[in-house]
């Protein structure tokens, strides 16, 4: 595992085309169409006329301003939460790895807390990466039997690794077709990753409530 393909600074590449499109259309939706704004004064006096045309000019420019300003607030925020779920959910992912080589007696609160944390922070990620899979991916995980908590929990580690370690989280840039062709298998697995990994994680952290007072 690379620090590069680790970099969380590398993952919020992905949502920023996005994020700028959305916020544009925000943008451009806020600005009155031409024509729209109040009427001028129908004074044939020149200067009132040319007066009341450079404040509308001016008030134009500062709205403009001002929603530029707040796009790059809320990319900034996204690009800040994107960092923060990334790396999060791969501390957690080592806390859960680490006990299990440990081959310590699960602890179903813990895991319920640390599932119930990668779900939340994964949710978010998607809500910016907007992942998508074959139709044949989008049925309902079913949750865990009792014996096969570990297997699930080694399952959630691994497909952690996969994500994180994409490449599609770090070759943005590409030249020829064969690179196109590749990035976009790329993103397809990042997707289902992400995916399995909601679905997964949402499904032990159920499991893990319903057995924690077994214990």
């Amino acid at each position: 595992m690379t620090s590069e393909s680790k970099n969380p600074n590398n993952i919020w590449r992905f949502a920023v085309s996005g994020l700028f499109g959305i916020c544009l259309t925000t943008s451009v939706a806020a600005q009155p169409p031409p024509g729209s704004g109040p009427p001028l004064d129908k004074n044939p006096n020149i200067a009132d006329r040319s007066r009341q045309v450079s404040e509308s000019e001016l008030r134009g420019t500062e709205m403009t301003a001002r929603t530029d300003a707040e796009r790059e607030k809320r990319v900034q925020e996204a690009i800040a939460n994107m960092k923060e779920d990334f790396a999060r959910i791969q501390v957690v992912r080592n806390d859960i790895a680490k006990n299990l080589v440990a081959r310590k007696p699960l602890d179903y609160e813990l895991i319920r807390k640390q599932t119930a944390e990668i779900n939340r922070r994964s949710s978010r990620m998607n809500v910016y990466l907007q992942a998508h899979a074959a139709q044949d991916g989008q049925e309902k995980m079913a949750e865990p039997a009792s014996d096969e908590m570990i297997g699930a929990l080694v399952r959630l580690c691994k497909l952690i690794d996969s994500f994180t370690e994409n490449p599609a989280l770090k070759n943005l840039a590409v030249v020829d077709s064969k690179e196109v062709s590749k990035a976009r298998e790329d993103r397809a697995i990042a997707d289902r990753d992400l995916l399995a990994i909601i679905k997964l994680s949402a499904s032990l952290r159920k499991k893990a409530e319903s057995l924690r007072f077994s214990q």
